[in-house]
C-alpha cells in the first residue's frame, strides 16, 4: 500500500521516531496511526524518541587503536550509574572499534557498521536507548593517524580497559625504536590530561584567543598607570608566560617539571634512537561543554506531593 508523506510526518510528530521507522510502522499496520504508535512502542522506538530531550552529560570516553592510527569516541548517558553498566561499556567499546575503520567524522561513525550486527552505529545506539532506558548520544569522535609513526593513548579515570572519563591521543614520529617512542608518547598523553594545553605549538593557537589575552593584559597595564612604552613590554612578557602555560611543547613536563615538553623530547632522542617529533594530539573530557540541567530535588518532591 501507499503511505503518504503527510501521514508519515504526522506519526513522526506524535512519536519523535525516525522517518523510516515511522514509514515501516505504517506499512506494518496498514496505515493506522494509533496502531503504528503501538508498533513503535513495542519496538522501543517511540520510547527512545521521548527520551531524546533529556540531557546526557555522563557516559564514557572510548579509545581504540591499530597500527599507526587511533580514535576517541564520547558516548553520553544521563547518569553515571549507566556508565558503570556492562552493556553500556560494551556498546562504547564497539562504537570505538567501528570508528577506527572510518575517517573519524561523526557522521561517518554514525553510519558505520556496528560490529556483529546488520545495523549501523546510530541504529545500535537507538536500540540501546530502548533496552537501557536512558537517553544515549554519540557526541563526538576524533581520529589521529601518523604514517611511519605511532599514536600513543592514555585513559584517565579508567573503569575498564580503553574506557574512562578522559581520553588522550598523541602522535609521535621518529625513525628510532617504535616501542620506546610509544612509551614516551604515553607519558606526553598523561601530561596532556593533566596540563590541558590549548595547542601543540604557538602557531597553532587560535588568533582570537591570543588577541583576547593581549587586550586583557594591555587593559590591566593601563589601569596600573603605566606609560604606553612600558605597556607593550609588559604585554609581551605576559604573552610569553601564557604560551608557557598553554602550548604543549612549551609547558613544563609533568614527569620532569624542570624541563619543557620540547626539551624532554630532545633529551629522549638518544634513548629512542633518533629525532622525535610530536605531530598532534586529541583530548576528550567527558561532558566538556555540555550544559547540564540543574534540578531542585526538594521542589520536585514537593510538586509530586501536590504542594
Amino acid at each position: 500500500m501507499t503511505i503518504s508523506a503527510a501521514t508519515v510526518k504526522e506519526l513522526r510528530e506524535k512519536t519523535g521516531a525516525g522517518m523510516m521507522d515511522c514509514k515501516t510502522a505504517l506499512v506494518e499496520t496498514g496505515g493506522d496511526i494509533e496502531a503504528a504508535i503501538d508498533w513503535l512502542r513495542t519496538k522501543g522506538l517511540a520510547k527512545a524518541a521521548k527520551k531524546a530531550g533529556r540531557v546526557a552529560a555522563e557516559g564514557l570516553i572510548g579509545v581504540a587503536s591499530a597500527g599507526s592510527a587511533a580514535v576517541l569516541v564520547e558516548v553520553n548517558s544521563e547518569t553515571d550509574f549507566v556508565a558503570r553498566n556492562d552493556q553500556f561499556q560494551e556498546l562504547v567499546r564497539k562504537v570505538a572499534d567501528a570508528a577506527l575503520k572510518t575517517d573519524g567524522a561523526i557522521l561517518s561513525v554514525r553510519a558505520a557498521p556496528f560490529p556483529g550486527t546488520d545495523r549501523t552505529v546510530g541504529q545500535e545506539i537507538q536500540e540501546a536507548i530502548a533496552t537501557i532506558g536512558e537517553n544515549l548520544t554519540l557526541r563526538r569522535a576524533g581520529r589521529l593517524e601518523v604514517p611511519g609513526g605511532v599514536v600513543a593513548s592514555y585513559v584517565h579515570g579508567q573503569v575498564a580497559p580503553g574506557l574512562g572519563k578522559i581520553g588522550v591521543l598523541v602522535g609521535v614520529k621518529s625513525p628510532g625504536d617504535a616501542e620506546k617512542a610509544g612509551q614516551l608518547g604515553r607519558q606526553v598523553a598523561m601530561h596532556v590530561a593533566a596540563a590541558s594545553p590549548l595547542a601543540l605549538k604557538v602557531a597553532d593557537l587560535d588568533p582570537d584567543v591570543v588577541a583576547r589575552e593581549k587586550a586583557i593584559y594591555a587593559e590591566e597595564a593601563r589601569e596600573s598607570g603605566k606609560p604606553e612604552g612600558i605597556i607593550d613590554k609588559m604585554v609581551e612578557g605576559k604573552l610569553r608566560k601564557f604560551y608557557q602555560e598553554s602550548v604543549l611543547l612549551s609547558q613544563a613536563f609533568v614527569v620532569d617539571p624542570d624541563v619543557s615538553v620540547e626539551t624532554a623530547l630532545k633529551n629522549a632522542e638518544g634513548d629512542v634512537g633518533g629525532p622525535i617529533e610530536l605531530v598532534g594530539f586529541v583530548v576528550f573530557r567527558l561532558g566538556e561543554g555540555v550544559e547540564r540541567q540543574e534540578t531542585d530535588f526538594a521542589a520536585e518532591v514537593a510538586a509530586a506531593a501536590g504542594k
